[in-house]
């Protein structure tokens, strides 16, 4: 009897890999390939049953101890069995580890009793900042929806721009609700709004503001510009001169404005929406790759479904749904959530798969130019945002691929002969990505 009891012991305890039964009397001999991060439970000689097995496998803790065990092995039992819900603590409390390539399969049997810790680990509690900012996120993208109904991808890219502290560039036909949304957006969060229709004629000095002297006081003022908001639309940026557009530069970077030398910071957050069509470039003006690369991201909206647009249409009496909208966050609400953001964790084998997929960029034949440093730290912001958006303290590698297009796309240049076999530069990351191999989520042993 106390044979068959040691064999079943053995079995569960090194996966039905030995055959030969450990010593009672050694309790730090190891079953070798036992993966470190299951517990390993004493011999039990006397009155062992089936319970032993499976608590091994199914690590059951309301399992008794039992009286007949020898009185030195309750000792070293006991810290052992509470390794489970110890050891996964230093490693970090919400997020999974990244590897780059998974384990052989030769291993797999000892890798098999670690997937419930790292399935723990993932399904684990958001903590309550990520928990907040999941929250105030959805309520700010479910109340831009009202305005542009069907279009949640480019407004969770907006809200992703605005958190980060960076701007968008809607590019898009006329008529498909670049408009409405910035202002959707606006009206959405507390805080400034100024539009800003550009055209041939408009001068720096209407953007940025200018210097006047004042005959009353009998000194020179400076009169602030529509520049000066949180959120500033500017419709159909490349309807100015570059030298109106150069003026933007300075703001988009650095978020503040120089005029006759004396410096001028703008409120915070700040954002700008710029709008431009893809057609009708009789009279306009291509923004230089200088100003491209200053827009975090570059986006469309497209046409709604024919649900959506039947909707729409039904509600013909709505002329302007903007107005129809309130706002739902404040400007301490953005700030707050990007600090929120900034505590996501990013893995190590994330950071190198951005840098990878940016390095690409610049080693493609088909690429003349390819993506700055800025764009590897806006793709890397902007993947902490998104994945608090999603309720996750840490950031996957799906973070990324959803938002590289939109992030890198704007910031490459392709050689003439790749433009004119008709390849477009979201075409080229995308054909990046597959090429790229991306980290895998796992757990080590």
């Amino acid at each position: 009897m106390s044979n068959e009891n040691d064999d079943a012991t053995q079995l569960g305890s090194i996966g039905r890999h030995m055959s030969k039964p450990q010593q009672p009397g050694n309790p730090q001999a190891r079953p070798a390939f036992q993966a470190p991060s299951l517990p390993t439970h004493p011999q039990e000689q006397d009155g062992d049953e089936e319970g032993t097995v499976l608590s091994t496998h199914n690590a059951t803790p309301s399992r008794p101890t039992r009286p007949t065990v020898p009185m030195a092995q309750p000792m070293q039992a006991q810290p052992t069995r509470s390794a489970p819900t110890q050891q996964p603590l230093p490693q970090s409390q919400s997020a999974p580890v990244m590897a780059t390539r998974q384990f052989p399969q030769t291993t797999a049997p000892s890798v098999k009793p670690a997937q419930p810790a790292m399935a723990s680990s993932m399904m684990s509690a958001p903590q309550a900042d990520i928990t907040e900012f999941h929250e105030l996120f959805a309520q700010l993208v479910g109340n831009v929806s009202q305005v542009v109904v069907g279009k949640e991808q480019p407004i969770r890219q907006c809200a992703t721009a605005m958190i980060v502290g960076g701007h968008i560039l809607l590019e898009d036909n006329p008529g498909t609700g670049k408009t409405q949304l910035a202002r959707g957006l606006a009206n959405s969060i507390d805080m400034s709004f100024k539009r800003i229709q550009f055209t041939p004629d408009l001068l720096p000095s209407d953007v940025v503001g200018v210097t006047y002297y004042d005959q009353k006081n009998g000194e020179f003022e400076y009169r602030e510009g529509p520049i000066f908001a949180s959120i500033v639309l500017a419709d159909e940026i490349n309807r100015a001169s570059p030298k109106t557009q150069s003026a933007l530069l300075e703001v988009m970077e650095e978020q503040k404005v120089t005029v006759d030398g004396e410096t001028h910071a703008v409120p915070q957050p700040f954002m700008v929406i710029a709008t431009q069509n893809p057609i009708e470039q009789l009279g306009t003006y291509k923004l230089p790759e200088a100003q491209m690369d200053r827009f975090l991201i570059k986006t469309t909206i497209g046409y709604p479904s024919h649900d959506v647009s039947v909707n729409i249409l039904k509600q013909v009496n709505v002329t302007d749904r903007a107005s129809t909208v309130h706002a739902v966050l404040t400007g301490n609400d953005v700030l707050r959530m990007r600090a929120i953001s900034e505590t996501v964790r990013l893995d190590d084998a994330i950071i190198e798969y951005i840098v990878r997929l940016v390095e690409a960029t610049r080693h493609n034949e088909r690429i003349q130019v390819g993506s700055s440093m800025r764009g590897a730290l806006a793709l890397t912001r902007c993947a902490r945002v998104w994945a608090a958006s999603s309720n996750r303290g840490y950031v996957v590698p799906d973070d990324v691929k959803q938002l590289a297009v939109a992030v890198l796309a704007h910031r490459i240049t392709l050689t003439a002969e790749a433009t004119f076999a008709g390849s477009t530069p979201e075409q080229m990351i995308e054909q990046i990505l597959n090429e790229v191999p991306s980290p895998t989520v796992g757990a080590t042993a």
